[in-house]
């Protein structure tokens, strides 16, 4: 059961770094891409289907770690407090600039909350960084300090602009998508969204692999509960998200309700 327990929260976390870490790529760059208000209105809409839908990747990463890994968790959140407050901050910050930015009008308010979006986004990739910085030393009781952890926050963070901008390869139209390409090179935006996913997805498992996870595993009859019941979820999950990337699979051309 402990091993099914790490397989599942490895699984969710991949998930959402390499789903989720796309709408984030995509907001780190909003400035770049689009140049003006309309410009932007459509590069939000390339994220707008997903960015919800790959938040319960996060959550669920979340409960897995919560419910069969209570030890674990508890040294983690109080030792890297410092690393998740930035992190949910810029969550927050970024997700309220999404919602906020079509309840008016005005250009000022677009801008405030375009910047709300791109700050956001930048203060939630790095503090990914600075995150996986700690727990790459196996030692999750405190935040990574020193040349080491700037150099790695800075190098997720450039790796999640490159994943949102092999997304937004995959999804604009127009000058946006012009930017894109003169970006992407060659690759295009399906082999290095590709590329890029590999590089997502290796980030948590080798994370997750310095950490004790069997060792601090709840005990059996937690497990015993949880994992069957997390079993029987996940294929919902799976499904659902399947089902959004492929309704939602076109190009946009036009701006969205964000």
């Amino acid at each position: 059961m402990e091993i099914l327990a790490a397989a599942l929260l490895g699984f969710f976390t991949v998930g959402y770094l390499v789903l989720g870490g796309a709408d984030l790529g995509v907001g780190m760059l909003l400035p770049h891409l689009g140049r003006d208000g309309r410009e932007r209105r459509l590069v939000l809409a390339a994220i707008a289907p997903f960015f919800l839908g790959n938040e319960v990747w996060l959550i669920a990463a979340a409960g897995v770690f919560i419910g069969c890994f209570p030890a674990l968790e508890g040294d983690l959140f109080g030792g890297q407090f410092a690393v998740l407050v930035p992190l949910l901050a810029g969550w927050v910050v970024r997700d309220a600039g999404l919602w906020w930015r079509g309840r008016a009008a005005h250009r000022a308010w677009h801008a405030l909350c375009d910047g709300m979006v791109t700050v956001g986004s930048w203060a939630a990739a790095l503090s990914w960084g600075w995150l996986l910085a700690g727990l790459l030393t196996g030692d999750p009781t405190g935040p990574a300090g020193g040349p080491a952890a700037v150099l790695t926050a800075l190098g997720v963070a450039a790796l999640f602009a490159v994943h949102g901008m092999a997304f937004a390869a995959l999804r604009l139209t127009g000058p946006p998508h012009e930017r894109v390409r003169s970006s992407t090179g060659r690759a295009g935006g399906a082999g290095t969204f590709a590329l890029t996913s590999a590089a997502m997805a290796v980030l948590p498992l080798a994370a997750g692999a310095r950490l004790p996870l069997t060792d601090t595993a709840a005990h059996g009859p937690v497990l015993g509960l949880l994992v069957p019941a997390l079993l029987a979820v996940t294929p919902l999950l799976v499904a659902a998200q399947a089902w959004l990337w492929w309704t939602f699979r076109g190009r946009v051309t036009g701006p969205s309700y964000l």
